[in-house]
């Protein structure tokens, strides 16, 4: 395997508009690796944490020149002669410069742009498509061969902090899960996209979309949302319940206050046992498969009670509650607080790390799902990740906006390659 010989970053921007950090690394042998950076609007305090430089006189504060140094004059000093092929190696030593819980000295956006970089001139110097390496470090191989392809969960209906004056919750997404292929799941979910935008035109909504891509009308009630969904599932031709469902993702630290729940659409206050009530009203009545952060990101006893209740009949998915680091994953394994976890490279800020939480939750048995952040690039790193990881789901927003639709179509062209060597991922 070759050395690492360079490595350069660069501040771009992201799908906000907002800067973010881009690094090259060049191996002796000439393979290239780019690495991307993506951002979080709902991030959880147990995220790492990206570095900002504070000047206001540029991208009003929000500029990542100070992240990119830290790239060019710390970390590329120390990496460069270092193998490609041992990441965990690079990785460490970019903890080690670093030498903090959550990265705050040199940046998460510097330290997993440098990582990711890696992984790719890697994965180009032993002549292997992306997935397929990322496999093979992980140790996810499997002996016959194929690889499993992600389910997508596509969040049409935007909300909370991604699309500002619709919906308290987050995400209202689909699920289409009863297909035999990647590219008809998609074609399925698109149909219904594309539905639900004629629904709202017809109900004088105006189809604005959010940060990922999904519309964004300003509803009345949550409760409104999923009602849309069920009916643009209808429209398109598709079966409620039987081959397309729904999923959501609250995000509900984002709306909880001193102990309480708000829910401005509903104009009410709940405890937390009274919102699991909420939800547990909602599953009854509606095909809901999976509820992402039903509750704030420190409510462990809420969380414990919500998966009692419901876990028979949805999955509940910690995102603000794990913030893909393996220790706090290890306290819900114990405590029983949920089934999945969501999994997002830049809330732990480096992929050996990644990789080492997706592997606690395959052993636990638990749902683990590859997922893009609101502020994203035109990257499809997580793609080849799903694929790499066996985690057969994946989200990255609706089927719109560039950065969303190149993670599909890289899923597309990923199941072309492999032919019968893919299958498609199952619930559970």
């Amino acid at each position: 395997m070759s050395r690492i010989k360079k490595v350069e970053a660069l501040e771009i921007l992201d799908s906000r508009g907002n800067p973010t950090v881009a690094t090259q690394v060049e191996l002796e042998d000439g393979s290239l690796g780019i690495g991307y950076t993506p951002s979080g609007a709902s991030a959880g305090e147990f995220e790492a944490l990206e570095i900002h430089d504070g000047d206001t006189k540029r991208y009003d504060g929000k500029g990542v020149l100070r992240a990119v140094e830290n790239v060019n004059s710390i970390l590329a000093k120390e990496v460069v002669g270092l193998e490609a092929d041992d990441l965990r190696v690079v990785d460490r030593k970019m903890i080690e410069l670093d030498g903090t819980a959550n990265k705050s000295k040199l940046g998460e956006n510097a330290i997993l742009s440098v990582s990711l970089a890696v992984a790719k001139a890697a994965a180009k110097s032993e002549r292997l498509p992306l997935y397929h390496y990322l496999a093979k470090i992980a140790g996810t191989l499997d002996e016959s061969g194929q690889f499993t392809l992600p389910i997508p969960m596509m969040n049409i209906l935007n909300g909370g902090k991604h699309a500002v004056g619709s919906t308290d919750f987050q995400e209202f997404m689909i699920v289409p899960m009863k297909f035999e292929s990647f590219k008809e799941s998609v074609r399925a979910g698109v149909e219904v996209f594309h539905a639900l935008h004629k629904i709202l035109e017809e109900r004088s909504y105006q189809p604005l979309v959010g940060d990922e891509g999904g519309f964004a009308p300003s509803l009345f009630s949550n409760e409104q949302a999923i009602e849309l969904l069920t009916m643009a599932i209808k429209e398109s031709g598709h079966r409620v319940g039987e081959d397309i469902f729904i999923a959501l993702d609250p995000a509900a630290s984002v709306f909880y206050y001193e102990d309480i729940y708000q829910l401005h659409r509903e104009n009410r206050t709940f405890t937390s046992l009274e919102l699991i009530d909420f939800y547990e009203v909602w599953t009854q009545k509606y095909p809901i498969i999976s509820i992402e952060d039903p509750l704030a990101e420190n409510d462990w006893d809420g969380f414990r009670e919500i998966t009692s209740r419901l876990r028979d009949k949805v999955s509940i998915i910690g995102d603000d509650l794990y913030a893909t680091n393996k220790d706090r994953l290890k306290k819900g394994i114990d405590q029983k607080s949920s089934t999945g976890i969501l999994i997002k490279p830049n809330q732990i800020g480096t992929l050996s790390e990644t990789l080492e939480t997706i592997m606690m939750a395959r052993e636990a048995k638990m749902q683990y799902i590859i997922s893009h952040r609101s502020g994203e690039t035109e990257d499809s790193f997580i793609a080849d990740l799903a694929v790499a990881t066996g985690s057969g789901k994946v989200k990255t927003g609706a089927p719109c906006r560039g950065e969303r639709t190149t993670k599909y179509n890289r899923l597309l062209w990923i199941e072309h390659e492999l032919g019968s060597k893919a299958k498609m991922g199952t619930w559970q």
